[in-house]
């Protein structure tokens, strides 16, 4: 079944796609951002880490007032500029990097998106996005740069749609959005964020197969988590429906002819958190260096104003971001910020880091947090099913050896009680 998806998914990547983008892609994004992980791995070994992969906050408004969002998308309009965004690549591009993730808020809010993204032909960007802005013309635009893929957010049907992103009409725009970059012949994808009220809807074989027809070429299935100023957490998971999550993208991953990204998972099916292995760092819309977008503390900048440091020698020489990734390491396979909010908190008054928010309650939210489980679940383990998923991710995506034997034993003992009796609701 493995070999017939994969057959079936070369036929669609060959027949369906266009073959200037799709050399953009296996050159830029696969052949140098292979050389970057690889890279990335020396580093670690000399005990130096600068992320391969840098997710890169633009801007904080969007037009959108999702469920448990922790972005201040309803303060004053923050966006990177075009000269701080160009210095920013071109730092990164000196470390071997070639992957940038363009998160808001909402991208296409973004007075000059497209036009800093044409600055950097060498490089690969993938646009987290409501799709509600991809126009035809901003389409045709993404297909003519070719290093461009928009991945779509859909949160469900339109009712829970709706509910989720706190406006009416959303599923019907997204979908537009999502027609128009596809009609323009871009690689395109669809992500999810799995909560309660969405996973019955869209954690299922023909929601797959829905996308296979559309021409969408890949999709993310991602975790909802509590966060922010309203984190919602009735709609959190259960234990019980992130294993089957975690299922479910392993079975269609050998069945289906279309690539499904994790970013949880190595290719033995451990947890892991990608700000923990360093493999992935965010910078939000104010130049702020940080863990990850979750995590809104941050001792770094990007801008010279009051550090003239390089960017290299902002992320090899932060002591803040070493000791969280020590610490997420040393405590869990999973989410630190879930399981053991109370020892991130430590960690930040320790560091007296700032509050990277807008809104500036941060650390109010993280003390109010409940502890609970992510995707760390050591008994239940599944490992890939899919020969190809599997040998990539033992070369290009696992722990890289930061958590030792010992810091597995460690985050065992160390883990709260309601990951040893499987609570978490």
């Amino acid at each position: 079944m493995t070999l017939r998806a994969t057959l079936q998914l070369a036929q669609r990547v060959l027949w369906e796609t266009d073959k200037r983008l799709l050399w953009k892609l296996i050159y830029t994004m696969g052949f140098k951002g292979a050389l970057s992980v690889h890279r990335h791995k020396l580093r670690l070994k000399r005990g130096q880490v600068f992320p391969p992969f840098l997710y890169v906050s633009i801007i904080n408004s969007c037009n959108l007032r999702c469920q448990g969002c922790w972005v201040d998308v309803s303060m004053k309009q923050q966006i990177i500029e075009p000269a701080a965004f160009h210095q920013l690549v071109r730092e990164a591009k000196a470390m071997g990097n070639v992957f940038f993730g363009i998160v808001g808020g909402e991208p296409f809010l973004h007075p000059h998106l497209l036009e800093m993204l044409a600055e950097h032909p060498d490089c690969y960007f993938q646009i987290f996005t409501n799709g509600h802005f991809i126009t035809p013309q901003r389409a045709k635009e993404m297909w003519r740069l070719g290093n461009v893929t928009p991945l779509i957010s859909v949160e469900g049907t339109e009712i829970t749609s709706d509910e989720r992103r706190g406006r009416r009409g959303v599923l019907s725009k997204t979908l537009q959005g999502l027609h128009n970059a596809l009609d323009a012949g871009v690689l395109t994808g669809v992500c999810t964020s799995l909560a309660r009220t969405n996973i019955d809807d869209l954690l299922r074989e023909e929601w797959i197969d829905r996308l296979i027809d559309l021409g969408v070429l890949y999709t993310w299935f991602h975790v909802y988590r509590p966060m922010g100023p309203s984190p919602n957490p009735e709609l959190c998971l259960t234990p019980e429906q992130v294993l089957r999550a975690r299922q479910f993208v392993v079975e269609m991953r050998a069945k289906k002819p279309i690539v499904i990204i994790d970013a949880y998972y190595d290719g033995e099916g451990k947890a892991l958190c990608p700000a923990a292995t360093g493999i992935s760092h965010h910078i939000n819309p104010w130049g702020d260096i940080e863990p990850c977008p979750i995590v809104q503390f941050s001792k770094e900048s990007i801008h010279r104003a009051n550090d003239s440091r390089r960017l290299r020698d902002k992320f090899l020489q932060s002591v803040f971001l070493a000791d969280f990734r020590k610490l997420a390491a040393e405590t869990t396979r999973g989410c630190i910020v879930l399981e053991r909010p109370d020892l991130l908190k430590r960690l930040v008054e320790a560091h007296r880091a700032k509050d990277a928010t807008a809104r500036q309650t941060a650390m109010a939210e993280l003390a109010a947090l409940t502890p609970r489980t992510s995707q760390y679940n050591p008994a239940h383990e599944i490992p890939e099913k899919n020969f190809f998923y599997r040998l990539a991710k033992r070369f290009f995506f696992n722990d890289f050896g930061i958590y030792t034997p010992h810091d597995a034993q460690h985050a065992r003992e160390s883990a709260p009680a309601l990951l040893r009796n499987g609570r978490g609701d």
